[in-house]
């Protein structure tokens, strides 16, 4: 029990140490990140390219243009606007999904757009996926992924010191708890992170925040019956449609001081 102890204490220290480099969120919580935004890039670019090649791409004009204009004003609405360019591209496939990579690159799934009903619900839905790479997500979720392994590599390596018995159980018993007691629950907080971000988001392009609230309640809807909420990457829907509702007043705001302005208006297609 002792060497067990041992090695619990020893991947502990690892862990720590590993999470001393540590940034803040828009949100203000602390985040570790280890990769560069040079390395997220090239690796969201390579990812992008994979996924051109091996899905097949929505070609129809009208959807395309509906896609463009609801992004370009979210993108428009963004702090650095003049920043980096966006690729979007329409993907044809009935996953009820989208996306966003590191170094600007937008996926669109067409079975989202039987789910986001109205321009402000696909809004709701690429700002969140926007908000991802603002908030360096990807970037965390690799980096915690690479302490995990640091984890797991230090644990093993005691173990096999210690010559503790049942090994191949303690590792398989910690693997466990590192994915539900680390990457999840991180997972969670990225999410509904991104869901206050992409929510202001769209608010200052002028669109409804309350579409949002909708969404939500669409894809409730179409899902079924979810995993319990400790064991899943995200929020539920009850919850994830509670936060989103106690930042409307703010969004709200937001939102009519945008759209007093001069917008393009995005048509169904």
């Amino acid at each position: 029990m002792k060497k067990i102890i041992s090695a619990v204490m020893m991947s502990l220290a690892v862990a720590l140490l590993s999470g001393c480099d540590t940034h803040t969120s828009p949100t203000g919580r602390n985040q570790t990140l280890l990769f560069s935004d040079t390395d997220m890039a090239q690796m969201g670019q390579a990812s992008f390219t994979r996924m051109k090649q091996n899905l097949p791409i929505n070609r129809n004009p009208a959807l395309n243009a509906y896609v463009d204009c609801i992004t370009s004003r979210l993108l428009e609405a963004l702090p650095q606007a003049s920043g980096q360019h966006w690729e979007v591209v329409v993907f044809d496939s009935p996953q009820v999904n989208a996306f966003a990579l590191p170094g600007g690159y937008i996926g669109i799934y067409t079975g989202m757009l039987r789910v986001a009903n109205t321009p402000d619900e696909l809004a709701a839905v690429i700002g969140h996926e926007i908000a991802h790479v603002l908030s360096s997500h990807g970037n965390e979720q690799a980096s915690r992924s690479e302490m995990k392994n640091w984890g797991l590599k230090a644990i093993d390596w005691a173990l096999d010191m210690g010559e503790v018995e049942h090994r191949d159980m303690v590792m398989a018993a910690l693997g466990l708890g590192a994915e539900v007691g680390i990457s999840l629950p991180f997972g969670r907080d990225q999410e509904t992170e991104a869901d206050i971000i992409g929510l202001q988001l769209m608010a200052r392009a002028g669109f409804n925040p309350q579409a949002a609230i909708a969404l939500w309640q669409n894809m409730a809807r179409v899902s079924g019956r979810q995993p319990l909420e400790i064991l899943s990457t995200h929020p539920s829907h009850d919850s994830r449609i509670e936060d989103l509702s106690a930042q409307q007043s703010q969004a709200q705001a937001i939102y009519l001081k945008a759209r007093t302005n001069s917008l393009p208006v995005c048509r169904l297609p």
